[in-house]
């Protein structure tokens, strides 16, 4: 089954769109939505609709910086039914969690994990979607949002340390800049915001208890059909656990609320396992890290799983058929 993603996803894409010259309706057109559709913001859409949308948006227009320009106008109440829930949440960490939680009724491409390190929190996310596809604007939409939500909740308590993406920079910064007011990080080893991790647990001035479980009530009343594939949540699980070292069988499980036996009876059901998903996920991460050449050989090793650039290798030429070296030289050599 498809993942879906609520259509208010795309709140303020006509305006955006037509700001850069672009004519939205016939962009919508092109991949089988309209604006009748994103004008109902609860409604389900195909998620690979709406990525590729943002995709031929940036590419048509000539801006790179398409998916962000969306995300700066970005307010609690485009959360939708959970926005009040998310309002009133005692502290940014109980927001994220509560965003992980109902993830099912926002967007089910979106990949969101709290990394701990110490003092520091690392907010990883990772668009997955069904297919491999280009992400960028969907990355800058989805950190943009959560660097909002964020400063909605905490104000000028609100001071990250870095917003990190894997994809290079764009040629002008001025729109990352402004927005998020913190050290950029491009070509990093991971999509997501880098904080003080007494950040997440600083009181939200604005919550209020008695209004929190007035919405979460509402929210946990609505009629929505939960359609989520456990092959798409183990994806987006190793999306986020593989550069971490962390992503076996065991911890993917444990992730998902599950043991073992359970998570492979419930892939046999989709006829899939768990070894055909890690491998996928490996090829598709792989391009993303071979085509930054800030990346070595060994870091990218490292980020894919394997402790010794050898099996690394190995891998490589098993899947393409040539090694990883040759592969790299042959998409930076020189037009002849």
């Amino acid at each position: 089954m498809a993942a879906l993603t609520r259509a208010g996803v795309l709140t303020n894409y006509i305006e955006v769109a037509q700001h850069l010259g672009l004519n939205p309706h016939e962009m919508l057109r092109r991949v089988g939505l309209s604006k009748a559709l994103i004008e109902q913001p609860e409604q389900r859409i195909p998620t690979v609709a709406a990525v590729t949308l943002l995709e031929e948006s940036a590419r048509e227009s000539g801006c790179q910086t398409f998916g962000l320009r969306m995300a700066e106008s970005r307010q609690l109440a485009d959360f939708g039914a959970i926005s009040l829930m998310l309002m009133h949440q005692p502290t940014l960490r109980d927001a994220i969690r509560t965003t992980v939680q109902y993830r099912h009724m926002l967007n089910e491409a979106l990949a969101v994990y709290l990394e701990e390190a110490g003092r520091t929190v690392i907010i990883r996310e990772e668009v997955v979607t069904d297919v491999p596809m280009p992400t960028r604007q969907a990355i800058e939409l989805a950190i943009g949002i959560m660097y909002r939500l964020s400063g909605a909740l905490l104000g000028a308590n609100w001071r990250p340390h870095s917003v990190n993406f894997t994809h290079e920079a764009p040629a002008d910064l001025h729109l990352h800049r402004r927005l998020f007011r913190c050290n950029l990080e491009f070509g990093a080893e991971f999509n997501g915001i880098v904080c003080a991790a007494a950040d997440l647990d600083k009181p939200n001035p604005l919550a209020d208890s008695a209004l929190a479980r007035f919405a979460q009530h509402y929210v946990d009343s609505l009629a929505v059909t939960d359609a989520r594939s456990v092959v798409l949540d183990v994806r987006k699980a190793i999306y986020l656990l593989l550069p971490m070292g962390r992503a076996s069988i065991e911890q993917i499980a444990e992730a998902l609320g599950m043991n073992v036996r359970s998570l492979q009876r419930r892939l046999a059901e989709h006829d899939e396992t768990f070894s055909n998903l890690i491998n996928s996920v490996r090829r598709e991460l792989v391009m993303r890290y071979m085509e930054n050449e800030s990346y070595s050989m060994s870091q990218i090793a490292d980020l894919l799983g394997y402790g010794m650039p050898s099996s690394f290798t190995r891998w490589f030429i098993a899947q393409f058929g040539v090694a990883p070296v040759q592969w790299r030289a042959s998409i930076t050599a020189p037009e002849p």
